[in-house]
């Protein structure tokens, strides 16, 4: 019996021990992970807007839903970039939906005027080798996007050539691109008619709006 006394006793000193420097290791890393984790949004955040803003980016944001331009109660992320407090340009996260396998995250920056900044891939499952090429790494598809807007092409031309449109399909692989395509036209439009809301709303600490 006092044997097993003592053996669950140091069994439990063992945990306390153990959980102790856990606990230690987490308090003094955590920091420094959420740090790394601010380092790589504004680098990405940086590409869009290199030289558009001088404002706190990174706190300078709030998240939404909108259920009819960012479909499934996905939560919208908006970062503001301002000049002399004034709007320069807004970068936008959200998923394309309609991916061949599954939710396709992207980050759009869009000038206070309506034009793109540009558009990026931030996660995805597509099919290596054929919708991978929505990457910056593996192709430069996504470059295609810079400069576009609701007027440039026109409506009818936000679709792959195939379906009569200005932007390029894979091959053996349309689902994709159109995903993205569709997914980025109707961020634009969400800004056209919701402009003054996204650069007017208060800066929050990542709860929803709904708008």
């Amino acid at each position: 019996m006092k044997l097993m006394l003592r053996s669950a006793a140091a069994l439990g000193l063992v945990a306390i021990i153990g959980t102790s420097l856990l606990t230690g290791v987490h308090f003094v890393t955590a920091g420094r992970i959420v740090e790394q984790e601010k380092r790589v949004i504004l680098q990405q955040l940086g590409q869009l807007v290199p030289d558009r803003y001088d404002n706190q980016l990174l706190d300078d944001r709030f998240t939404f839903t909108n259920e009819r331009y960012f479909p499934n109660g996905q939560p919208v992320t908006a970062w503001r970039a301002r000049q002399g407090a004034q709007p320069a340009a807004l970068i936008l996260k959200f998923n394309a939906t309609r991916g061949y396998n599954g939710d396709i995250t992207l980050l759009a920056g869009i000038n206070a005027s309506g034009s793109l900044r540009g558009v990026r891939v931030i996660s995805h499952k597509e099919t290596p080798g054929l919708g991978d090429a929505i990457e910056l790494e593996k192709s430069d598809w996504i470059l295609g996007f810079t400069g576009r807007s609701l007027k440039n092409p026109s409506s009818e031309k936000w679709a792959v050539r195939r379906e009569g449109g200005e932007f390029d399909q894979f091959t053996g692989a349309t689902i994709t691109p159109k995903a993205v395509i569709d997914a980025v036209r109707m961020a634009l439009e969400y800004f056209e008619t919701n402009r003054e809301f996204l650069f007017n709303a208060p800066a929050d600490d990542g709860g929803n709006l709904k708008s």
